[in-house]
């Protein structure tokens, strides 16, 4: 099940926190692009958090563009047009902006998860 989660206080939380939560927000978005993909067996979140730290980043630019392919593949196992976002978050990311890519990816599930929604189980936080 997708979590909705509200965009504006992830951001506020993160900056609030120095980035603790925005960790722990990149960690729930690769666990939620997983499901939304049915790719169950990729990456785990805080494998993504991880492996993020220790390559200083270079983990999370790739995982920003995965995860574009992802969402796109999402998006079209439920019969909507892909929007090659993975290009996007990948130049945000590589840009310094990747609250805004992070940002741009709930949005694209928080969609799904309305669309789950309707068929039942939608959880909202």
């Amino acid at each position: 099940m997708i979590i909705k989660r509200n965009i504006a206080l992830c951001i506020v939380f993160s900056i609030i926190t120095c980035g603790i939560y925005g960790l722990y927000w990149l960690a729930c978005l690769a666990d939620d692009t997983n499901r939304a993909s049915s790719r169950t067996n990729e990456t785990s979140g805080v494998l993504v958090v991880v492996f993020s730290i220790i390559t200083c980043n270079i983990y999370h630019i790739y995982w920003c563009y995965k995860a574009g392919e992802k969402i796109d593949e999402a998006r079209q196992m439920r019969g909507l047009a892909a929007k090659n976002s993975g290009i996007v978050y990948l130049l945000l990311t590589l840009f310094g902006l990747s609250v805004v890519s992070w940002a741009l990816l709930q949005n694209e599930l928080n969609e799904i998860a309305d669309m789950e929604g309707t068929a039942g189980g939608m959880k909202t936080w």
